[in-house]
């Protein structure tokens, strides 16, 4: 697994890469809110301590939920109920007040990377309304009918389905499903996202959320 430690302490930041990197996971280490924001499309997990040179963790981990459903286990030395209240609210999956326990901590890790394995393999098939996704299979119905899609289509439908109810930017979503980002990807970006809306034929169901990328509409069946 691929954890990125967001810690501006060098003596922490250190103890725990160590700890992970000997636990066989690939680690990636940020000092700083800005480091943070540019690497953690890189990794499967991110642990994040709220004290920042540059900017409040919260801030982070509210611009991360913006477009991404990946674990985040804050470690921090805020211990106020309502900094634990706000951070879970937030979308944290769970809070550790320092000094912590390195067993106790790698422990901690192990749980939560489980329930968003658990979470993931649940959402192979995503179901908003009356549109149902299935990802493994390619196959999209509305209504019990299924919808001819283009493969480039379904790609940015899956983007969205598998962070339903989250706004993704329309960066990651060119990323995802082109490889990269430019003016002329773009540009054809739009052009399918208005043709697979015409196909879905449910308007409303993928909106844009203006100035940063599109979300689709209401949070999956469970």
């Amino acid at each position: 697994m691929r954890i990125l430690v967001v810690e501006d302490d060098p003596g922490v930041a250190g103890a725990v890469v160590d700890a992970l990197r000997a636990r066989g996971h690939g680690v990636l280490h940020a000092a700083t809110a800005a480091q943070a924001r540019e690497l953690r499309g890189e990794v499967d997990l991110l642990l994040l301590d709220l004290h920042l040179p540059d900017g409040d963790g919260f801030d982070v981990l509210r611009d991360l939920r913006r477009a991404s459903a990946i674990p985040v286990l804050v470690l921090t030395a805020r211990d106020a109920e309502r900094d634990i209240v706000r951070g879970l609210h937030l979308g944290a999956d769970d809070y550790l007040v320092k000094p912590v326990r390195l067993r106790e901590l790698l422990a901690r890790i192990d749980a939560v990377a489980r329930r968003a394995h658990a979470r993931d393999a649940d959402r192979d098939v995503v179901e908003v309304g009356d549109v149902r996704v299935e990802l493994d299979a390619r196959r999209v119905t509305v209504a019990g009918e299924e919808v001819a899609l283009t493969g480039k289509e379904f790609d940015i439908l899956a983007a969205l389905a598998k962070r339903a109810g989250v706004a993704v930017s329309r960066e990651q979503v060119l990323d995802e499903v082109w490889g990269q980002t430019t003016q002329a990807l773009s540009r054809s970006l739009d052009v399918h996202l208005t043709s697979l809306r015409g196909k879905l034929g449910r308007p409303g169901l993928l909106s844009t959320v203006r100035g940063y990328g599109y979300r689709l509409t209401g949070p999956p069946r469970p």
